[in-house]
């Protein structure tokens, strides 16, 4: 319902009062996830980062910034790194009450609640002197996500220039800095590259026309989140984050990191001045041929003149570089010799790269002009340019809908997974061709009650027409699959999709298909009570098939999954199927440091000595999601081994207990347990959620305590299943 600050505070208690009801755990761990984001331990583990942000602080406090607003506090860290070198004042503000509440206990433990004044608000609604008494010589902040400015501190800080910081020192003027107001940080560079990345390209672009048969007509353009335009209804961010140095496949640099922008924190008519200043036209010469996938951004935040932070992927740092797909170009091979061309601006707070284009080595580049508008096309600098631009431009019929379907990024990941589609089309033949005889039966008997009542003159030019089968998909998202169905015969397909958008766009994949409008029908549309939404097609009529996803993209077992699969076992035809029939649960022992680190922090060292690992660390979660598993740092201590088996079709194969033994093969330390599932649609067609084709990450259990194993031991694994939740323990 959005109170996640308070649904966290429930559920913490409910295990805190009884620590093994698996629901409560189930729940505070997925309201965990989103309160006190991984990022955090990621963060407080980041040794230089602590390490620069700490000198920063004491060099600013020893040069007389004696009075200090620590904005978006988090833990407090930095609140407690100016009050240890000195400061006179600190102040501290969080808007999350979570975060808010962990700082206050932070603090507290580091006994230095006396001298911080930590603040449950915003920063742009503090007001001198009723919550703060003065104006403060020093704003420290790292209210910056990987495209810089996502989390408002271009806002923040014109607020604060203007309301809370003292005037800043005028250039050659010296004096004591606590007269004068400074930020930490003082500036930053933004940088940028292009590249080629399959991995981006697949989860940004839909690279099919056809999907298991299925055409995709032109008329439909789908984008991604990421590649949505400024003038959307809903802000949203304009890009997507990354750690390119853990991108699966990898990725080839297209140009040379070129600089995008610089901004600094200390200059109010600056800070404002980003907000309305026109888009900026950058062109960056290309030094490998290959695939435009996106320009990926990053920065150096530069503290002082002595401290500095870089986000690059070359560096080993606790950020993430913000990915802007290209989309829309007419190709996207680009060689040595063409331009990339792009628009940079800072608009709703994010900074946004738009309009990414190419342009060949014979186009006269002008970036003072709009390179990218049909209209502007004169710009391209040569007839021949100009003609065949024109060439390529497609006239669409005035009569064509054109629709554009926005849709996740594991959604279009899913549309360019050719292995599912043609799974399923496979499955689905296979069990509507099992039933065909049985539903020819039923017509059969329905012709013959009719001529026994009517007589057989009458009923001879009668044909037999057999009842269609129904299949239901109550997939997540958008799926293609009733349509796939669709194809397979008298078939009947419903679709759970909510969204109006992808509604408009099955109907003119349909359409395009040439499927009777009226052939797919939205199940939602015909059921009152979403919760309901497993119900028969008609009150005599059964499902032939039903299709569960039970498989959350982020690796873990959808919630409630086994209640629907009850559910839809009690509405199948005689002989009917659920898809998936079965699961398969895999697991290996590995070692991997980097999964400790991103799921607690560790010890009071990297931390500079200040006590903040057991408060944070009451909110680590002990599986670790989003993972992909192929380019995870880590090493392999066992194979793979099958940890459970869940049946949505024959529910007395489970089991909610099951002990597993897994042989050692490589010496070392056991921190992790990742795992993944095979999906099996019947006994020989299988989806494995690992591929490399996969639109699913990977998860991972991470063990409190490393357990030291030797090769030819065998560790006991006990797996424990309830409803959707599965928890694997080491048995000691």
């Amino acid at each position: 319902m959005g109170f996640r600050d308070e649904a966290a505070g429930y559920f913490h208690k409910a295990v805190k009062l009884n620590p093994e009801f698996n629901d409560a755990k189930e729940n505070f761990y997925r309201v965990a996830n989103w309160l006190v984001e991984r990022w955090h331990f990621i963060m407080l583990n980041d040794t230089k980062r602590n390490t620069v942000y700490n000198a920063a602080i004491q060099n600013a406090v020893s040069l007389g910034s004696q009075s200090v607003l620590d904005i978006g506090a988090g833990t407090g860290i930095l609140s407690m790194f100016a009050k240890k070198a000195g400061a006179r004042s600190v102040y501290a503000c969080e808007l999350s009450k979570t975060m808010y509440e962990l700082a206050c206990d932070v603090v507290a433990a580091n006994k230095m609640e006396a001298g911080i004044k930590l603040l449950h608000m915003k920063s742009l609604d503090i007001e001198i002197p009723k919550h703060i008494p003065e104006r403060v010589s020093l704003v420290v902040t790292e209210t910056v996500d990987a495209g810089l400015f996502g989390e408002g501190i271009v806002e923040s800080l014109i607020h604060a220039w203007e309301h809370l910081l003292l005037q800043p020192k005028s250039r050659g003027e010296h004096g004591n800095c606590e007269k004068y107001g400074k930020v930490i940080p003082a500036s930053a560079v933004i940088f940028g590259m292009a590249v080629e990345c399959a991995e981006i390209r697949r989860h940004h672009r839909v690279g099919t026309k056809n999907v298991a048969g299925i055409c995709l007509p032109t008329n439909v353009k789908f984008q991604s989140p990421a590649c949505s335009s400024v003038d959307t209804e809903e802000t949203v961010e304009p890009y997507t984050t990354e750690k390119m140095s853990r991108v699966p496949g990898g990725y080839l640099a297209l140009t040379e990191c070129f600089e995008i922008m610089r901004v600094d924190f200390n200059n109010l008519q600056e800070l404002k001045s980003l907000a309305t200043k026109k888009p900026g036209k950058i062109g960056i010469p290309v030094i490998k041929e290959g695939i435009l996938d996106a320009v990926v951004v990053w920065f150096v935040l530069q503290l002082d003149d002595e401290h500095s932070l870089s986000t690059s992927p070359n560096e080993e740092t606790c950020w993430e570089q913000a990915v802007y797909p290209a989309h829309d170009l007419a190709d996207y091979r680009i060689k040595r010799g063409d331009h990339v061309m792009m628009e940079v601006s800072c608009q709703d707070c994010y900074l946004r790269i738009q309009n990414i284009s190419v342009f060949g080595p014979e186009c006269e580049l002008d970036t003072g002009k709009n390179f990218t508008k049909n209209k502007d096309l004169l710009t391209l600098g040569s007839e021949a340019e100009l003609c065949s631009a024109l060439a390529n431009l497609q006239t669409s019929k005035p009569d064509s809908v054109e629709q554009t379907c926005v849709l996740e990024s594991t959604e279009i990941a899913l549309l360019n997974n050719s292995v599912y589609h043609e799974g399923f089309k496979m499955a689905m033949k296979k069990v509507l061709s099992s039933l065909t005889p049985e539903k020819l039966c039923q017509a059969m008997d329905t012709q013959c009650q009719n001529e026994m009542s009517c007589g057989s003159e009458e009923s001879n030019s009668q044909e037999i027409v057999p009842e269609p089968f129904y299949v239901l998909d109550v997939s997540e998202g958008f799926s293609i699959l009733p349509i796939i169905a669709g194809t397979l015969g008298q078939v009947k397909p419903y679709s759970s999709v909510e969204k109006d958008q992808h509604r408009i766009t099955l109907d003119l994949i349909s359409e395009a298909n040439h499927f009777p409008k009226e052939t797919l029908e939205f199940w939602l549309r015909h059921v009152e009570d979403e919760s309901s939404v497993l119900q028969r097609p008609k009150s005599d009529k059964l499902w032939s098939i039903i299709i569960l996803d039970v498989i959350e993209p982020s690796g873990l077992i959808q919630q409630e999954i086994m209640e629907k699969a009850a559910i839809s076992r009690c509405l199948l035809q005689s002989g009917g199927k659920i898809f998936p029939q079965y699961v398969l649960m895999f697991g290996l022992l590995v070692e991997s440091q980097t999964l400790v680190e991103e799921n607690a922090v560790q010890g009071t060292e990297r931390t500079l000595g200040l006590n903040i690992a057991p408060f944070i660390n009451q909110f680590q979660v002990p599986i670790r999601v989003f993972l992909d598993l192929s380019s995870l740092p880590c090493i392999p201590l066992s194979k793979p081994v099958e940890l459970l088996r869940l049946d949505l079709m024959t529910p007395y194969l489970n089991t909610s207990n099951r002990e597993v033994k897994v042989h050692i093969c490589k010496s070392g330390q056991v921190t992790a347990i990742p795992f993944w599932y095979h999906m099996y649609l019947d006994d020989e067609i299988r989806l494995d959620t690992s591929g490399e084709a996969s639109h699913w990450k990977q998860a991972a259990v991470v063990l409190e305590n490393p357990i030291q194993v030797e090769m030819g031991e065998e560790l006991v694994l006990s797996v424990q299943h309830h409803k959707s939740s599965v928890s694997i323990t080491v048995k000691q």
